[in-house]
């Protein structure tokens, strides 16, 4: 198994789910503390080729938690999609729900239209259509996520440095979200890939929140006894939504979350 972006919030949380059952590898950018480990591979989307990587590893499944430079990203995703094609190895694509941001009425399913107005919701679509259209759909995994908090999670510590700082906080007062955790991730994507699913998952809470109301939950987590200073950002003026719910590719029930347990589990250290 190799995961793209092992060194990232996300793909070090797979590296540690995952790398007890499995022969796994993982990429890394930047960083002395992977450099002598021979499970871990450096890898620069703006200057190295995919292939080197996939040749060297010759993984079966590949998850891509790759961040950096937008047409470094594309390049690689389009190489991996080649590679998949022609080795029938297994891709999981970890996503994003800014694939929906321009739609706003409501909240997005797996097999609604893709459309986007930022720049990172481009991206991401422009990655999903290469499995989409090119590779058969029992060869992929394309796992749109919401909002990833968790314990030390880089928004949650975010969050507590603007506090220390009395820096403010943004909070977008209308919009309606739902969110997860990397720790529920990881177990999520373990069950994927061991009852070998397939398709498009959107692997958020079940249950939406204004993203104000959830911020200030966060806020009184973290009680640090100093009083927010919040930045109210109007994108609308009415409640719009960026949230990403499950219909046709449902977990088991063991394996979904709330935002109560989102907020449990995002603690600092």
């Amino acid at each position: 198994m190799l995961i793209l972006g092992a060194s990232g919030f996300l793909g070090g949380t797979l590296y540690k789910e995952l790398h007890r059952y499995y022969d796994t590898y993982g990429t890394y950018h930047t960083g002395k503390i992977y450099s002598d480990n021979q499970h871990f591979i450096h890898f620069d989307v703006t200057q190295n080729s995919i292939y080197e990587v996939l040749n060297q590893v010759r993984p079966t499944v590949v998850i891509s938690a790759l961040r950096g430079d937008f047409e470094g990203q594309v390049e690689a995703h389009e190489d991996l999609c080649d590679f998949a094609l022609r080795t029938g190895i297994f891709v999981i694509y970890l996503s994003s729900a800014n694939v929906f941001d321009a739609f706003t009425n409501y909240p997005s399913y797996e097999f609604d239209k893709t459309l986007s107005d930022s720049k990172y919701g481009k991206l991401k679509i422009r990655c999903e259509n290469y499995f989409l259209n090119f590779l058969p759909e029992t060869q992929y995994a394309i796992i749109r996520l919401p909002m990833v908090f968790g314990a030390n999670s880089p928004r949650v510590r975010e969050i507590k440095n603007a506090l220390l700082l009395h820096a403010q906080i943004e909070v977008f007062p209308h919009l309606i979200m739902n969110t997860t955790t990397d720790k529920k991730l990881g177990q999520q994507i373990h069950y994927i890939i061991n009852r070998k699913l397939s398709g498009i998952f959107h692997l958020g809470s079940n249950d939406l929140i204004h993203h104000q109301e959830f911020i200030q939950e966060i806020v009184r987590k973290i009680n640090l006894n100093i009083k927010p200073q919040y930045k109210m950002v109007y994108t609308s003026n009415f409640d719009r939504y960026l949230a990403v719910l499950p219909k046709d590719n449902k977990l088991p029930q063991h394996l979904a979350i709330t935002n109560e347990e989102v907020l449990a589990e995002s603690q600092v250290f």
